[in-house]
């Protein structure tokens, strides 16, 4: 192990956390049985703009991430639902300790859980540990140009758009994808916190719709999809 991949491991080591919507966990091999149950729900990796893995493609996209975790460059989570099933799985990604940056994507939901409190609460969470425990002074975002809901969705969280990437990414099919990169700075936390309590606190009416379309990334599938260009 690297003196970079122990200060990253050092920086924000693998943790869960619990809400009343949402329950985050470490990811682990032993998830893969129902995360392919979770992906079939909706069939969210049908999307051209984003990458959420297929059911057949699962053990390798889980084995993609520990990878990454082994290098102290991600950290990932398998997300459960209220009722303790999985529901999805995200991550904090690109993980730069020593800027104190990283971003939240790779992020798909099952059909039946998007547009729901779970979304909202998971992103509030995993802001929170961020700006509250590892002491970020950025939290970034990233999605498709095409990709609305998720835009729209990392929007509705408070995050502020810092630009396009043009011709950013080459899709397998060979088609140029731009990306949106948006982004929480620390001194906006406060304010983003309690919109997002604000949210939940409301989300009987509609206001805990979670953030992403059925293929999203920093928003997330259905609420999000995984961004492969990180």
């Amino acid at each position: 192990m690297t003196g970079t991949t122990q200060q990253h491991a050092r920086w924000i080591n693998p943790f869960s956390v619990h809400g009343d919507h949402v329950t985050l966990v470490p990811l682990e091999e032993r998830h893969e049985d129902r995360l392919v149950e979770a992906v079939q729900d909706g069939q969210v990796w049908d999307t051209w703009f984003a990458a959420v893995p297929s059911p057949v493609g699962m053990r390798r996209e889980i084995e993609w991430r520990l990878g990454l975790a082994e290098q102290g460059r991600m950290v990932p989570f398998t997300v459960l639902d209220a009722a303790g099933r999985v529901a999805g799985m995200t991550a904090y990604m690109n993980v730069d300790p020593d800027n104190r940056r990283l971003e939240i994507g790779h992020t798909w939901y099952r059909g039946s859980v998007q547009r729901t409190a779970l979304n909202t609460e998971a992103k509030l969470l995993l802001l929170q540990h961020a700006f509250e425990e590892a002491d970020c002074i950025a939290v970034g975002f990233r999605t498709a140009f095409f990709n609305m809901p998720s835009r729209r969705a990392i929007e509705r969280l408070g995050a502020k758009l810092e630009g396009v990437w043009r011709n950013h990414v080459i899709l397998p099919d060979g088609t140029l994808r731009d990306t949106c990169y948006y982004s929480v700075i620390a001194g906006e936390w406060p304010a983003v916190k309690r919109h997002l309590t604000w949210k939940l606190d409301h989300a009987g009416a509609g206001a805990g719709a979670a953030p992403g379309g059925a293929a999203g990334s920093a928003g997330s599938a259905g609420a999000g999809a995984a961004d492969r260009s990180a």
